[in-house]
């Protein structure tokens, strides 16, 4: 087993934090964490990387118990914070000296395991870290935390503010590492991304309230999406949300994503609700569900609770 979660719980000053969290994540399984801003991934991240104790239950990686086995743990472990946490007054090179040296070991020692990222970087190895890019930021970090050969490696939200392609780039980067059989726990606000994982967890309000791979959640989801869209956006929306029996309504691109909680629902009668409330040039068309559609319904479910 890589890591195993059981009924963790975390209050700050009786505020919770997380509530009985409890899963596994296999040994070489890219798990991903999904939840909005507040929910709880990073407090959860820094207990297991044992920087926070929790206030009830238990969690282990590789067999090691993050409480009693903490010394061992780091050993094992790589963590890259959410934030840019490395020194940015130091060089590239000088940065993962730096942290070679704090785990006893050499770049020359471990380069194999960084070199498809370290060769991207070269060129700058130079530069002092707070002058690289933010996609560049985040391939140094990664260096960092793989210079000391870690089994299982966090990652707290690495891509967040990095331009497409980079985050293209490092999502390659994860599956080699995955391939090479680390283990990879990492948290995204991106859907994109979330798919791109073997099994995810969403967590809300401290909380997991859904657990499995993207494509069972996609298959999972029973019911019937629509595109829509007007000449009047914003207006449509406030319209959408008037009609009888509408479930849900939010913006999704350039439409508008629809749900009805009729199972005999006819869009023939939306249209025609639609054009009494003189909107012009509309589209209804049924949709297949992404793993975004799948979350905005849990994300609604839970705030009406």
């Amino acid at each position: 087993m890589g890591i195993l979660v059981q009924n963790i719980s975390k209050s700050y000053q009786g505020t919770p934090a997380l509530t009985a969290v409890s899963f596994a994540v296999n040994k070489g399984e890219l798990f991903g964490l999904i939840g909005p801003d507040g929910a709880g991934k990073t407090t959860l991240f820094r207990i297991l990387t044992t920087l926070l104790l929790a206030n009830e239950g238990t969690a282990t990686l590789a067999g090691l118990d993050v409480v009693k086995d903490y010394k061992k743990i780091r050993k094992e472990i790589g963590y890259m914070p959410g934030k840019f946490s490395l020194y940015e007054d130091l060089t590239v090179t000088e940065n993962l000296h730096f942290f070679a040296t704090i785990f006893g070991t050499t770049i020359s020692e471990n380069y194999a395991l960084i070199k498809d990222i370290y060769t991207q970087l070269e060129p700058f190895k130079d530069r002092r870290a707070g002058a690289l890019s933010g996609g560049m930021k985040q391939k140094l970090a990664l260096c960092c935390v793989l210079i000391h050969k870690p089994n299982i490696l966090f990652l707290d939200e690495p891509t967040t503010g990095v331009d497409p392609v980079s985050r293209s780039e490092f999502w390659e980067i994860l599956k080699q590492l995955q391939q090479k059989g680390m283990t990879i726990l990492v948290s995204t606000p991106y859907m994109d991304e979330a798919t791109l994982c073997d099994r995810i967890a969403w967590i809300e309000k401290g909380k997991i309230v859904k657990l499995d791979s993207p494509q069972h959640i996609v298959s999972d989801y029973d019911k019937q999406l629509y595109h829509v869209r007007a000449q009047n956006t914003h207006q449509l929306i406030q319209d959408l949300k008037k009609y009888p029996s509408q479930y849900s309504v939010y913006a999704f691109g350039e439409y508008v994503h629809y749900c009805d909680t009729q199972k005999d629902f006819d869009p023939k009668d939306l249209l025609a609700y639609l054009q009494q409330n003189q909107h012009q040039h509309i589209e209804i068309h049924l949709s297949v569900a992404t793993i975004e559609d799948v979350f905005m319904d849990i994300t609604s479910l839970n705030s009406s609770q």
